[in-house]
């Protein structure tokens, strides 16, 4: 994949946030959208936003990625419209700023299932025709969580460590037969995810949505096998490199310790 123009991009968690901004700019570039969150009317109102101001072709499929029957419901959707999905944008997730104990089963289990599983599954559906076509382009969302140990948010940085090893697995199988396979990772990141997760950010820098699409785009379009967003956040991806693990545990330990219990 060359270029945007005249490609179609399915965008997941596409209501608000980074997948927002990824369907601003992609329906800039050319591209023709599907736009999937649970959120509908959102949904319905970003299709016209982005039809008026970039006379976007936009296609609204609400999708509930927890349920595990939605990633195969979504794509027997898009099929049956006669739709070929030429770059997928795997961004939809959750997280949560907790004492481990104080997070429910049922909550972790929603969590995987929306941040691995439901990304595993589209992965799966859509690379085959891209394989067919030689061509096509996957931006996994991870996170920088994903780079060093998370006390306090181990479920979810986690869950972005997989989508971090996964991806880079299928850049390695894939990047010779015309695919594009990227993972993302942003740091903190002006979206509705702190509120959702519980996350006192108070301090800590920040990135906008439209930022974090554009370098995503860039890099998958480079052929890069993961980008982190900032340069902050790719200098402290090496402290767990430098420094004795069990030190780092304990650092961030201590500064999570007190953003989450106060």
């Amino acid at each position: 994949m060359k270029s945007i123009n005249g490609k179609v991009a399915l965008i997941t968690g596409a209501s608000s946030g980074i997948g927002e901004a990824f369907a601003h700019k992609l329906a800039e570039m050319g591209a023709i959208l599907i736009l999937t969150a649970r959120r509908v009317d959102k949904l319905q109102e970003l299709a016209i936003k982005l039809n008026k101001q970039y006379g976007t072709k936009v296609f609204v499929f609400a999708a509930d990625l927890i349920k595990k029957e939605a990633p195969e419901m979504l794509y027997s959707q898009i099929i049956n419209e006669g739709l070929t999905v030429d770059l997928l944008v795997n961004n939809a997730g959750f997280g949560k700023w907790t004492n481990f104990l104080d997070e429910t089963i049922a909550e972790y289990d929603n969590m995987l299932e929306l941040n691995i599983n439901a990304l595993v599954k589209l992965t799966h559906l859509f690379v085959p025709g891209m394989l067919k076509n030689a061509a096509g382009g996957i931006i996994n969302v991870a996170s920088t969580g994903a780079l060093q140990p998370c006390p306090y948010v181990g479920v979810y940085c986690a869950s972005k460590s997989f989508v971090l090893a996964f991806s880079e697995a299928l850049h390695g199988e894939y990047s010779k037969k015309g695919l594009k396979i990227l993972a993302l990772c942003p740091g903190n990141t002006t979206t509705g995810f702190q509120s959702i997760a519980n996350a006192n950010t108070a301090g800590m820098s920040a990135h906008a949505p439209k930022t974090v699409a554009d370098i995503g785009i860039k890099s998958m379009l480079k052929g890069k096998s993961y980008k982190i967003i900032g340069f902050a956040n790719y200098l402290t991806s090496f402290i767990p490199r430098f420094f004795p693990r069990e030190t780092v545990i304990n650092i961030v330990s201590n500064l999570m310790y007190k953003k989450v219990n106060g």
